[in-house]
C-alpha cells in the first residue's frame, strides 16, 4: 500500500491510498487523514520504590513535561492475612499502615523532588491492582505508567502479575515499562 498526496481541481489536498499494483483503494480529504491531537492531563504512576518503578516514574515525568500534565504517585500497602490469622483481626497491619503513611508520602515526595512537574502523592491500604484502578477512575487519569518486573514462567505463576491485572482492569490506557528493554526516555 502506498499513500500519496494529490490536489483536486478545487485546490484542496487529498490523500489517495493505492495497492502494489497501483489500484486506488481509498481516498479522503487530507484534513480527515491527519492524526488527531491528544491531550494527557493526568498521569498515574504506581510506585513500590524499586528501581523498576523509578524507571516508570522517569517516563511519567518526561511525558508530564511534554504534555504539561500532572503526575500522581501512588503507593499501595498490601494487607497480608496469613492462615491462622482468623483468630486475630488484622488491626495490627492497619495500624502499621496508618503510622507509616506519613513516611511513605515523604518517600514519594523525595522521588520527584526538583522535577518541576506538578505532583500529588497517595498512599492507600488494599490490593494494589484494585486500588490503582479505583484511583485512576476517581481522578479521571488519562494514562497509567507502570513498571513490570518481567517475571515469566514459574515466578509469574507463583507471584502473579499486578501489572497484568492493572492492564486488564484499568479505566484508561496503560504504558508498561519493562526493566531491560530499550529506552526512549
Amino acid at each position: 500500500m502506498k499513500t500519496k498526496p494529490t490536489s483536486t481541481s478545487s485546490g484542496s489536498a487529498k490523500l489517495i491510498v493505492t495497492d502494489k499494483a497501483g489500484r486506488k483503494k481509498a481516498s479522503a480529504p487530507a484534513s480527515q487523514m491527519t492524526p488527531a491531537q491528544f491531550h494527557i492531563g493526568r498521569i498515574l504512576v504506581p510506585v513500590d520504590f524499586s528501581e523498576h518503578s523509578q524507571k516508570a516514574l522517569r517516563y511519567a515525568l518526561a511525558f508530564a513535561k511534554q504534555f504539561g500534565a500532572e503526575v500522581t504517585l501512588v503507593h499501595i500497602v498490601e494487607q497480608m492475612v496469613y492462615p491462622g490469622d482468623w483468630m486475630y483481626p488484622p488491626l495490627a497491619v492497619t495500624d502499621f499502615a496508618t503510622e507509616k503513611r506519613a513516611e511513605m508520602i515523604s518517600r514519594l515526595q523525595a522521588l520527584d523532588a526538583g522535577s518541576g512537574v506538578k505532583t500529588q502523592h497517595i498512599v492507600r491500604l488494599g490490593r494494589a491492582w484494585q486500588e490503582i484502578g479505583e484511583i485512576a477512575e476517581e481522578m479521571k487519569s488519562d494514562l497509567i505508567i507502570l513498571a513490570t518486573h518481567g517475571y515469566t514462567g514459574l515466578k509469574h505463576v507463583l507471584l502473579g502479575s499486578v501489572a497484568e491485572k492493572i492492564v486488564r482492569h484499568a479505566p484508561c490506557p496503560v504504558l508498561s515499562v519493562r526493566p531491560d528493554e530499550r529506552d526512549f526516555v
